[in-house]
């Protein structure tokens, strides 16, 4: 009776969450860990602190959507639409998120940390003092991101596009950087003396000739 009452409760919730762009339902709060949200409809849903674990978001339309704090610790967003979406401090741990939309997407200190990104569009995303670390972003488009603070240890951004983004004090020890295009990014370090160190990354592919 109880396995039955949840089930009743998980898809009362996942209706919720298929009509919240049209009716602005909040699902604050919300467990839909699991849940199979597939090509689903929430643009600018409010999903504050919401539990979509393990969630099947599979080109899921989740532009300007409020993710802050939401746990997607492996939750499944391949080509899912988060452009625009305020995603501070959410639970993406091995997420995978291969050829999503993050234009512009804020993950401001957001957990990222082994998570798939290849492919994935994250031009001007603010990922200040965000967790990449060991984090796949093979031929990611990072353009213009500020990845400022952020901990890139071990990750891969090979043939990642990372032109013109900002990587000041950024943590990049192993990180494989192999034919990634750093052309105009700012490398910044602070001096013991509190001086700015920064370096403009010359023309062309690191690692290439």
């Amino acid at each position: 009776m109880k396995c039955l009452k949840f089930e009743k409760r998980i898809e009362a919730l996942i209706t919720s969450a298929k009509q919240a762009a049209k009716q602005a339902i909040n699902l604050g709060g919300a467990d839909l860990s699991g849940a199979d949200l597939g090509d689903v409809d929430l643009g600018r849903a409010y999903l504050h602190s919401a539990n979509l674990g393990k969630a099947n978001l599979g080109k899921a339309n989740l532009g300007k959507a409020n993710l802050v704090n939401a746990n997607l610790c492996g939750a499944f967003l391949r080509k899912a639409n988060l452009c625009g979406a305020s995603l501070d401090e959410a639970d993406l741990r091995r997420a995978y998120l291969g050829e999503a939309n993050l234009v512009e997407a804020d993950l401001t200190k957001a957990n990222l940390r082994g998570a798939f990104l290849s492919g994935a569009n994250l031009s001007g995303a603010e990922l200040r003092k965000a967790n990449l670390c060991g984090a796949d972003l093979c031929g990611a488009n990072l353009s213009r991101a500020y990845l400022g603070e952020a901990d890139l240890c071990g990750a891969n951004l090979s043939r990642a596009n990372l032109r013109g983004a900002y990587l000041g004090d950024a943590d990049m020890e192993g990180a494989d950087l192999e034919g990634a295009d750093m052309e105009g990014a700012i490398l910044e370090r602070i001096s013991p003396s509190g001086d700015i160190l920064s370096r403009i990354a010359p023309t062309g592919n690191f690692g290439i000739d």
